[in-house]
């Protein structure tokens, strides 16, 4: 009856919209049908789909200038609401009623300023958000939690029934109850202290709503899965134990997923094995094992630690691919011609027995001439030679195509046993990390394309053309800079953007050009289409080759077990009911662990800078905006030259060429620009890092008392909002 009476509300000439006569209409006008139907209009105008009027007429919410959407506030206070692709609201703080961050609310559209749209909170039709992390403080009655979220910035008070044990200077998971009059919750989970070893980096995990322990019933499950392989699964499989296969991967690394043989053919053609760990072998679907894994998506990787999708006993024991020891894969085996293209390929199921265990820097070295290494590892050197030399191969074919190589530089962040970051370095992608990524790829590419021209379920790597409006900003960013795209910007192909990205190694700005354009591509996600992949210029791409952690691979392995080996295609419908559900479930983990680890990463890092404030450093200029310009230092640490630091002139921000312009000296500060910057600021709770400009004259450190709408203020440094008031204020007297 909802779709119906959104069909009837639909027709804008329809006028009969009171209560009863949508009643009669629908023949509801018996009590007990009646009293139904009222409950369930005003079910519907709780979900915010209707709206009743002034006139207690009742309509859909856009009909009388009302949305629903998400509400983003921003750290200053206001908010936006987005209704679709083309339609944001602006939400003053003012205008917020009693909604919250990620909060679904109904707002109603009002006169705004300029362009810009703005709307007014209704009501909130659900809250986004019910648990928080924060430190337990003591109040004058009770406790109460304030929460780590800078957007959140209420106390929620606890009262003694609902600690728990917990304690002042905890941090904590607590669930919000309830919201009026006052926020109330009860603390689920304790942390850790304050400034107990690694809660800092916990409590972003938690506030991510991931678990760190399995539940029970997978421990259960595991309990079940032998040391080793079952033998009795063999007869099923190529028998590829007598093949020399390796492994190459970090020093560090202990789930080995993958491994590779490559041998040349008589005819002078290449044969590549991909072989990968058979992890579905082992998580059955529906199982604990996999819906625990579903749940996770993914494996997080942090600066001290890993929070794997699988338990241990599978992701560093049965399904790792560890060396002199025999276990079940998948392979991909692919034969490659002189021009480096798959004439012939199988995956089949497998058994291997891994030669070496092999890490990127020692085979970095034995190609780099290291004669002790290549001693020691002297059977497998030229297996090494021939893998540098079908990667080359490989990668002038993407080149070709025009895939982007992006060349973004990555840090890592070292810390101690305590985790206190000791250092941050950039990691370093030697021949070997490159091979591997070629070899992947190619695996990747070829197994979608199989599924792609068998026509059955199957879930995909997609990345899709990036929006017009981004590559117009991009396009007007980089002209300044000396580049420009050629042909229309509608229907850009990778091989153009790729060009630019070619042009500018070697320069200055080439950091800025790729982290440039890696921001205004479209995230890539999984999707049961297949849309192709626009970065790497490719029309079929998968993840086919980390099943241990990453479960879209897993999911690529069972249906490559069920369709192909087992030829099983009873479960068709299946496979097409569950695979797009679990392809969002995916794409939205990958995006909430790549946020955990960018937030760690930038709270170690600020906390890193910390013990670095007064230093100076060299960086290049990496964004500008309104209120300032952001440097980036060699090792990606970046921090922000707020404009009001730029003491020596009033700096102008140059939209259109994206950069600052003095007004009387006519200095500018453009991207790429070198800078010499001293480090005055780093806040680990806020993950931010505040630089000024070496030789730049110091701002004033105390001014006199000055008043703003009649009221003093007092330019305390430590009052980090009055001192922006006062900076306000000192630009409004230089205009």
């Amino acid at each position: 009856m909802k779709e119906d009476i959104l069909k009837l509300l639909e027709d804008r000439t329809y006028t009969r919209r009171k209560i009863n006569e949508l009643a009669e209409y629908f023949h509801m006008t018996d009590t007990t049908d009646y009293i139904s139907f009222i409950k369930l209009i005003n079910e519907m105008e709780e979900e915010g789909l209707i709206v009743r009027s002034k006139f207690n007429d009742y309509y859909l919410i856009n009909q009388l200038n009302f949305y629903s959407g998400v509400l983003e506030v921003n750290k200053k206070g206001f908010g936006f609401v987005r209704i679709d692709e083309e339609t944001e609201f602006y939400v003053h703080e003012s205008n917020m009623k009693d909604a919250l961050n990620k909060d679904t609310v109904l707002i109603e559209k009002i006169p705004g300023h300029g362009n810009r749209e703005e709307g007014r909170v209704i009501r909130v039709i659900k809250r986004g958000q019910l648990r928080y992390v924060g430190e337990v403080k003591r109040g004058k009655r009770d406790y109460f939690v304030k929460a780590d979220d800078s957007k959140f910035e209420k106390p929620i008070i606890v009262d003694s029934a609902h600690m728990h044990g917990a304690m002042p200077g905890h941090k904590v998971v607590v669930e919000v109850k309830t919201f009026k009059p006052q926020i109330k919750g009860d603390i689920v989970k304790i942390i850790g202290h304050r400034n107990d070893p690694g809660v800092d980096i916990l409590s972003i995990v938690h506030a991510h709503d991931v678990d760190i322990e399995f539940p029970e019933e997978v421990y259960q499950q595991i309990e079940n899965i032998p040391e080793e392989i079952d033998p009795s699964d063999i007869e099923n499989r190529v028998d590829l134990r007598n093949e020399v296969i390796v492994t190459i991967d970090g020093d560090d690394a202990k789930d080995l997923d993958d491994a590779i043989s490559l041998k040349k053919l008589d005819n002078g053609h290449y044969q590549l094995g991909v072989h990968i760990a058979d992890v579905s072998y082992y998580v059955t679907e529906s199982s604990p094992l996999d819906k625990e894994a579903v749940k996770r998506g993914t494996s997080i990787y942090l600066v001290d630690r890993v929070i794997p999708m699988l338990p241990h006993k599978l992701s560093n024991g049965i399904c790792s691919l560890n060396p002199n020891t025999d276990r079940y894969t998948i392979s991909c085996i692919m034969e490659i011609d002189k021009n480096g293209e798959v004439v012939n390929h199988e995956i089949i199921p497998s058994v291997i027995h891994s030669s070496y265990r092999m890490t990127y820097n020692n085979v970095n070295a034995i190609l780099d001439g290291d004669f002790p290494l290549q001693q020691k590892y002297e059977k497998v050197v030229p297996l090494f030679f021939l893998m540098q030399e079908l990667a080359t191969l490989l990668r002038s074919k993407r080149d070709e195509r025009g895939a982007i190589d992006f060349d973004v530089n990555e840090a890592k962040v070292l810390v101690d046993e305590k985790g206190h970051p000791t250092d941050v370095v950039l990691r370093t992608r030697g021949a070997s990390d490159k091979i591997i990524e070629e070899f992947m790829l190619k695996a990747n590419e070829t197994v979608a394309q199989h599924f792609k021209w068998m026509d059955l379920p199957f879930i995909y790597r997609v990345h899709e053309h990036p929006k017009l409006k981004k590559l117009q900003q991009f396009a007007a960013i980089v002209k300044p800079l000396g580049y420009t795209i050629k042909g229309s910007l509608e229907h850009v192909y990778p091989n153009e953007l790729s060009a630019i990205v070619e042009a500018s190694k070697g320069t200055e700005e080439h950091t800025v050009i790729s982290t440039l354009l890696l921001r205004c591509m479209q995230k890539a996600r999984y999707d049961r289409q297949c849309l192709g992949h626009f970065g790497l210029a490719d029309e079929y791409y998968t993840h086919f080759t980390s099943p241990i952690r990453r479960y879209p691979d897993l999911l690529v392995h069972r249906c490559i077990r069920n369709f192909l080996f087992e030829q099983n295609y009873e479960e068709t419908a299946h496979f097409e009911a569950v695979i797009p559900e679990l392809a969002e479930q995916s794409s939205f983990r990958e995006r909430e662990s790549i946020d955990i680890e960018r937030e760690v990463m930038d709270m170690k890092m600020a906390e890193y800078m910390e013990s670095h404030i007064g230093e100076e450093f060299e960086g290049i200029i990496s964004s500008i905006t309104q209120f300032g310009f952001f440097v980036e230092l060699p090792n990606t640490v970046d921090g922000l030259v707020h404009i009001t630091d730029l003491t020596d002139d009033y700096y102008h921000y140059d939209e259109k060429n994206i950069m600052l312009r003095g007004e009387r000296t006519g200095k500018t500060f453009k991207l790429s620009d070198k800078v010499k910057v001293r480090v005055i600021g780093s806040s680990k709770k806020e993950r931010t890092v505040d630089f000024e400009l070496v030789g730049m004259k110091a701002r004033v450190k105390k001014l006199k008392t000055i008043h703003l709408n009649d009221k003093k203020v007092k330019t305390n440094r430590k009052k980090k909002g009055k001192i922006n008031k006062a900076r306000r204020f000192t630009r409004q007297k230089r205009r």
